[in-house]
């Protein structure tokens, strides 16, 4: 679910804690560090679970509207086509998806119900919801376009959802457009009603996370070392003002390019420069690569890169 750079972000955003709260902790940190990123299955589920509230919500609003002493001919009469929708269909036969709700004890949406209220108005009131319910009929291609679309442009960037997301849990933020994407990714997938949504795993295999505990392990047990390699190449910076975030950011690279044989040295280069670029000041990426392009030439004279498998490439 999660790719190298974000595992990057998670070890260097828990370093800069850990410098933060002047924490010396290396197992607590690593639990942490871990923790944060089993969460993002959590936001995975989170955000799955949102269709099966909104179905619901608007389900036992027409049955209970349909009820009303002086209800409208309308409301006599009401479109169940958007709660009859395919895709909740699908996910409603997804048992797995809610075994893992109960394992895991989701029920953010039973102690937010403002949020699914909101975004279902949000829903009812778009121009896409009512091109959809203008049609009688219903077709499962279309169903899927339906929610797809929905998704894409209604759930997915609504700002309250996204601010509840942040409160609820900081370490979501970067986690929210990548679960987005696979979410939106999974719905334009489905063919038919014998399709699924597979839920994901945070680790797509050992070597993941074992790079991630070494990533974390390796940068933080070697930090004055990594740090003496750069501190007198700069120059054309003062040491005091130079962003804690790029010193970190060398030190992650540094500890790449020298403990890491397996990971080639411009795939390094390239994802730090993006890291930088994303997290840090403007001119931290330009700072970052004249160093790193520095250090890897000093490195490789003094035969200190060692590299070995697909690391040769």
């Amino acid at each position: 679910m999660l790719n190298r750079r974000h595992f990057r972000v998670k070890v260097m955003q828990t370093i800069y804690a850990m410098h933060r709260h002047e924490s010396d902790s290396l197992d607590k940190e690593e639990r942490f560090l871990l923790q944060s990123i089993e969460n993002s299955q959590d936001l995975y589920l989170v955000m799955l679970s949102v269709f099966n509230e909104l179905q619901l919500k608007e389900k036992a609003y027409l049955e209970l509207a349909s009820k009303k002493h002086l209800a409208t001919k309308e409301e006599q009469n009401p479109n169940f086509k958007f709660v009859n929708n395919s895709f909740f269909k699908i996910l409603g036969n997804h048992t797995s998806f809610y075994d893992k709700l109960e394992e895991r004890k989701i029920d953010n949406w039973k102690r937010n119900d403002d949020c699914i209220i909101f975004l279902l108005e949000a829903i009812k009131t778009s121009d896409i919801y009512k091109r959809y319910m203008a049609v009688e009929t219903s077709e499962f291609k279309k169903d899927i376009f339906f929610i797809y679309d929905v998704f894409n442009e209604i759930i997915a960037p609504n700002e309250k959802l996204y601010d509840y997301l942040e409160d609820y849990k900081i370490t979501w933020v970067d986690d929210i457009p990548v679960i987005n994407t696979l979410l939106s990714k999974q719905i334009k997938s489905i063919k038919s009603f014998d399709d699924s949504l597979e839920l994901p795993v945070v680790f797509k295999d050992l070597d993941d996370k074992e790079f991630v505990r070494n990533l974390f392990r390796k940068t933080v047990l070697n930090e004055l070392e990594f740090a003496a390699t750069f501190e007198n190449k700069t120059p054309n910076w003062d040491k005091e003002r130079i962003a804690e975030l790029d010193t970190i950011i060398l030190k992650m690279a540094i500890c790449e390019l020298l403990k890491f044989p397996s990971i080639p040295v411009k795939v390094t280069l390239n994802e730090y420069l993006e890291i930088a670029k994303e997290y840090s000041t403007p001119k931290s990426s330009i700072f970052i690569n004249g160093i790193l392009d520095n250090l890897v030439k000093e490195f490789q004279a003094d035969d200190k890169i060692k590299k070995a498998g697909r690391g040769l490439l």
